[in-house]
């Protein structure tokens, strides 16, 4: 980065900077965690002089801990796509406005979750339910290794509550599909390659509940992949350049996620075993009444406090399922 001619290929000298910032961080990372190290060392041998340090030392063996469990997490991304911002989008099942309205809590949830790690979140395309929450939205979240957190939360999400839609006050339960996808990052956009010729491209005007999501123009595009049937959409931006743009990146994640799933699959036939995360397979239950509580049905992993959970307090769920996986890598 030093060299005199360094800026001048901008997208080059950009794409280094952020490889130099991620490694910084990472050497960063490294001297907290050996600071921090040896400050418990010398804290535990005051406390052999005055056992008012041990206590210090104890509360900094803790933070130390929790500091070493997400270095530790760091080293589970060792997927190419791993490092890659994220295409995550929501669906719910069927039950109307009460599984809509599900819907819209999990993307309060996420974008929660993005905020609390310093992660940006854009809204590729939203449309708004009849009464209230969403029918669909798909987000990308852009962090290093967003993908890598975000695949764990692929797969079904059930709810158990009181529905504030039932005037009888009766328990409901309701469904929503998560979807996650690395976007295409330049590096990898060579894999992808979208052939005009098998691209169909429909425009219509933007829909929804009103304010930002509805326009008058037809700025929305509706992209349909002739040889796979994969559509996308996008109708989030003012323009159509800008929706075409976006629904690019999604379909090129879409076909993308299609090629792995093949290889995947020629892996599995080899292996003998497969297992898939489909439309019914319910990978966590949030469960509201009778009893507060999260249950993330792959790993057991159980947490008592709906509301923080909520509030994007989801890291144990991704963090279990993560370790659950690289153990069972052979």
């Amino acid at each position: 980065m030093a060299e005199p001619n360094f800026w001048d290929n901008l997208e080059e000298a950009q794409k280094l900077g952020q490889q130099c910032s991620s490694l910084k961080n990472k050497l960063q990372e490294y001297k907290e965690l050996y600071e921090g190290y040896e400050e418990a060392q010398i804290m535990y041998e005051l406390g052999e002089e005055e056992e008012q340090y041990f206590g210090e030392a104890e509360k900094k063996l803790l933070e130390l801990d929790e500091k070493l469990n997400e270095a530790e997490l760091q080293l589970l991304f060792s997927d190419k796509y791993d490092i890659s911002n994220a295409i995550i989008s929501l669906h719910p099942g069927a039950g109307g406005t009460e599984s809509q309205d599900w819907t819209d809590m999990l993307l309060r949830m996420y974008t929660r979750w993005a905020e609390r790690r310093g992660f940006g979140v854009e809204i590729l395309d939203y449309l708004a339910g009849d009464e209230a929450g969403v029918k669909s939205v798909s987000l990308l979240i852009k962090g290093e290794n967003a993908y890598g957190y975000l695949k764990a939360e692929k797969g079904v999400h059930r709810l158990v509550r009181i529905s504030p839609f039932d005037s009888s006050g009766r328990r409901h339960t309701s469904f929503a599909a998560i979807d996650v996808l690395p976007e295409v990052a330049d590096e990898l956009a060579d894999e992808i390659v979208l052939d005009p010729t098998e691209i169909k491209v429909d425009t219509y005007r933007s829909g929804g509940a009103g304010g930002q999501h509805v326009n008058k123009t037809d700025s929305a595009v509706r992209m349909t992949h002739l040889p796979t049937g994969v559509v996308v959409q996008c109708q989030n931006e003012r323009s159509q350049i800008s929706n075409r743009m976006a629904a690019e990146k999604i379909l090129k994640a879409k076909l993308l996620e299609l090629k792995r799933q093949e290889q995947e699959k020629a892996l599995a036939n080899i292996r003998g075993d497969q297992q898939e995360i489909g439309w019914g397979s319910q990978i966590r239950s949030y469960v509201f009444h009778p009893y507060s509580m999260v249950k993330d049905h792959r790993t057991n992993v159980e947490v008592g406090n709906v509301n923080n959970v909520m509030d994007g307090d989801i890291d144990k769920f991704m963090d279990a399922y993560l370790r659950m996986q690289a153990g069972g890598q052979h």
